[in-house]
């Protein structure tokens, strides 16, 4: 099968997406994969999600922050944007996601937008409500472990 002209080619676009949840969530690449087409067939249903194309291309997700880059066709950006915004949910794990920017190649995307994706988390006992709790702070948020699960808190919840 002969390749196709370059002025035929498909472009793309690459949506560079900051990752949130739990620390202790285990969200893995195929099924945030699955959530993401997911969202996309049920908003745009199944024409504009073959139009979209929503691939996913990078993932790393470590102790509940991360990084991820999607591809879409360009002229695609914003139907890939909404359907973005309705994943909140990934195996029964609540999930956060924010575009922080688009790209026209993976390394500009990569580097402009995610920077390091890991970011930086430390684990230590904090006092909230009266009792020591395992917790992970990470950029001025600090996630408490309870008995009844995770609560989200800023460092002055905790002081």
């Amino acid at each position: 099968m002969k390749h196709l002209p370059k002025h035929l080619q498909p472009r793309w676009r690459y949506l560079a997406v900051a990752v949130e949840t739990w620390p202790d969530a285990d969200i893995g690449r195929r099924a945030f994969q699955r959530e993401l087409w997911y969202a996309g067939q049920n908003l745009l249903g199944d024409p504009g999600s073959a139009d979209a194309d929503l691939r996913l291309l990078r993932y790393d997700v470590a102790e509940g922050t991360g990084g991820a880059i999607v591809r879409v066709r360009r002229g695609e950006v914003e139907a890939a944007r909404a359907a973005l915004a309705c994943v909140d949910e990934v195996n029964g794990h609540p999930i956060g996601l924010r575009l922080t920017g688009v790209s026209g190649s993976v390394d500009a995307a990569s580097e402009s937008y995610l920077g390091d994706p890991a970011g930086s988390s430390t684990q230590e006992e904090v006092t909230f409500e009266g009792a020591d709790h395992p917790a992970h702070r990470r950029d001025g948020a600090v996630d408490v472990e309870t008995p009844t699960g995770w609560l989200g808190a800023t460092v002055h919840d905790c002081e």
